[in-house]
């Protein structure tokens, strides 16, 4: 029964969003077809914006895979789901626990402390209370201290994040209704402060003037489509028509790599899609667990509510994202660590962020040195994580986004002092 909470309704976002909006709604003594509808909605919200980022994570599979053939590159691929899978089969039970009693502290938190935020990204829980799983029972902690430690942490973890991105994100959403949950939160605040030091009368990136001529441009579906499809085809022609047309299962090769770019933008926008849908029903319905539960309370959902603000502070982020992670794979043997091969995934979906975050503060300069600067962070910190996770260290993957690289890294150096 536990398992079954745990792994299948907290650990399935949309419905863990759903139930949130289903309690605001229900608290509010909303009529039941107002509590139907706004749940599935929130529900079919996340759905979508789940489904629009499988689309993403495919074609950046291909792309990988492509890019690793090209360049005939072998090293450690940040990959947090994978990572997360791997932790549950050996330590799901303590994960769990962890996942819902970090909860349970993030809502004490938020009652007790002036940080009021509910961390609704249900994924992302899942995947700190994992690592954290791994972390102390490799150091040796198991049993009820294991589970007060992790859930401990990560129940401060789930309000501390978004509270420090807090004064950045109410100037891009221009309000002050949500935050955003998300264990990159370092990597984002860096981007910020780095913007607001490089970024001194910086133009925002989203006033671009574009000629007449490429007005087309100003869409950001077509931008990313053009911008992705020649990444891809530069990539097919190098890897060649052979193996491309292995991965591709027969399709024309340049077809292939038109269709995967276009493939892309089109999960970008199915992205953007759900988070408007989701927010336009959750800040609502949490007025009501603001109102009982905790006065005043933020909702602090994923990565992607910040995309619709920021569109072209999006694509720049990422790319300048991928660009570090391109050179520190030169860099890390220097320092003696293992070669992270960038992992697309985190690469765009944090690169974006802190292209996001870097333009509120610092403009064009902001978004570009912002963004850049957090890949470096993002490739540095699972090369520095990987022989704090013991045996799971051996596997070719481990945690991508900022926060996992620094709480693993410190609470596995805590543990190794005092052992």
């Amino acid at each position: 029964m536990l398992q079954f909470i745990i792994q299948d309704v907290l650990g399935t976002p949309a419905i863990l969003v759903g139930l949130f909006s289903m309690l605001g709604l229900l608290l509010q003594k909303k009529a039941v077809s107002d509590v139907i509808s706004g749940t599935m909605k929130t529900i079919m919200g996340f759905v979508i914006l789940t489904a629009g980022a499988g689309l993403i994570a495919s074609t950046l599979t291909i792309f990988s895979q492509l890019f690793e053939h090209s360049f005939h590159i072998q090293g450690v691929v940040p990959n947090t789901d994978a990572m997360a899978a791997l932790a549950q089969k050996n330590y799901g039970t303590e994960t769990a626990m962890i996942m819902v009693f970090g909860m349970v502290v993030n809502i004490i938190l938020a009652r007790i402390t002036p940080l009021k935020y509910i961390f609704l990204t249900g994924h992302h829980t899942l995947y700190m209370a994992a690592m954290l799983a791994v972390i102390l029972a490799t150091g040796g902690i198991s049993g009820a201290p294991l589970v007060i430690i992790g859930a401990l942490i990560l129940g401060t973890m789930m309000v501390v994040c978004p509270a420090i991105l807090q004064p950045f994100t109410r100037k891009i959403t221009n309000s002050d209704d949500l935050a955003l949950g998300h264990f990159g939160s370092t990597g984002y605040l860096l981007s910020a402060l780095v913007g607001k030091v490089v970024g001194k009368d910086s133009p925002s990136i989203e006033e671009l003037k574009v000629p007449k001529t490429l007005n087309f441009l100003r869409d950001s579906s077509v931008a990313i489509s053009l911008t992705m499809m020649i990444l891809f085809i530069i990539l097919v022609l190098i890897a060649g028509k052979e193996f491309t047309e292995t991965v591709s299962g027969g399709q024309q090769y340049i077809v292939f790599a038109i269709i995967q770019s276009i493939t892309f933008a089109a999960g970008v926008y199915i992205i953007l899609a759900g988070v408007r849908m989701v927010i336009a029903e959750i800040v609502p319905a949490f007025k009501g667990i603001a109102d009982k539960l905790v006065p005043n309370a933020k909702p602090a959902l994923d990565c992607p509510t910040v995309f619709p603000f920021a569109p072209n502070a999006v694509i720049i982020g990422f790319l300048c994202s991928f660009l570090a992670g391109l050179i520190s794979m030169f860099l890390c043997p220097l320092f003696g660590l293992s070669v992270i091969v960038p992992g697309l995934v985190p690469h765009f979906f944090c690169g974006a962020t802190a292209g996001v975050y870097g333009n509120i503060t610092g403009g064009r300069r902001g978004a570009i040195i912002g963004s850049f600067v957090q890949g470096l962070l993002i490739s540095f910190l699972p090369a520095i994580l990987l022989p704090v996770l013991g045996d799971m260290g051996f596997a070719s993957t481990t945690f991508g986004d900022a926060d996992f690289g620094i709480v693993g890294i410190v609470l596995g150096n805590i543990i190794n002092f005092f052992h």
